[in-house]
């Protein structure tokens, strides 16, 4: 177990995030907290929950392209991880993805907004909540137990989307997400799918 937790933690990608997580919550702070911090937190968390879903179904899972280079990109940061679901290097988004990305919604919350303190308390939202994804798909696929009936049904409903069908069970962390889409459904409902271990030869997105 203690291998489990240093994997994790020590990892690049997550340690990256962690310090840049632990810098964003004391410049926030630096001036003084006040309820707009802890609202625009919260926020960032909200707005990673939907990103997170809305990338994995719609980016993460489209129909194989034909760019090799488009190809190559989505290989590595999905597709090869439906192959290889328990391979510890594919399990964590690639820091060259997840930070741009992070950096994109919050430079669109402070063209909305203009108030950087604010926009750091969103951003550290952001990248706690991809801590927390980062760590609930970690133990998805390692032997870590949940010790909440709520961490045991997380696992299992993403065992679900990768050996069952890749076509429901998409909120990894958020899984609240998928009952407004629709694609939370109970497992014995959904149909066996023939590519939920290999994306590439879905025929359609």
């Amino acid at each position: 177990m203690k291998k489990i937790y240093r994997d994790f933690f020590l990892h690049t990608e997550i340690a990256i995030l962690m310090v840049l997580t632990i810098c964003l919550i004391g410049a926030s702070s630096w001036r003084g907290l006040t309820l707009w911090h802890f609202l625009f937190f919260a926020a960032g968390l909200v707005v990673f929950m939907f990103s997170e879903y809305l990338t994995h179904r719609f980016v993460f899972h489209l129909k194989a392209p034909k760019h090799p280079f488009l190809l190559k990109l989505l290989k590595r940061l999905h597709y090869d991880h439906h192959v290889y679901p328990n391979e510890l290097h594919l399990l964590f988004l690639p820091i060259w993805y997840s930070l741009p990305s992070m950096i994109a919604l919050s430079a669109i919350f402070y063209g909305l907004h203009h108030e950087w303190f604010h926009t750091f308390s969103f951003s550290a939202g952001l990248l706690s909540m991809l801590l927390i994804y980062e760590w609930t798909h970690y133990v998805a696929h390692t032997p870590v137990k949940p010790k909440t009936k709520f961490g045991k049904w997380l696992k299992k409903v993403h065992i679900l989307h990768h050996y069952k069908n890749e076509n429901y069970w998409f909120g990894v962390s958020t899984p609240f997400v998928d009952v407004l889409f629709g694609t939370l459904k109970d497992e014995k409902d959904v149909e066996m799918s023939g590519t939920a271990q290999d994306l590439e030869k879905k025929t359609v997105s």
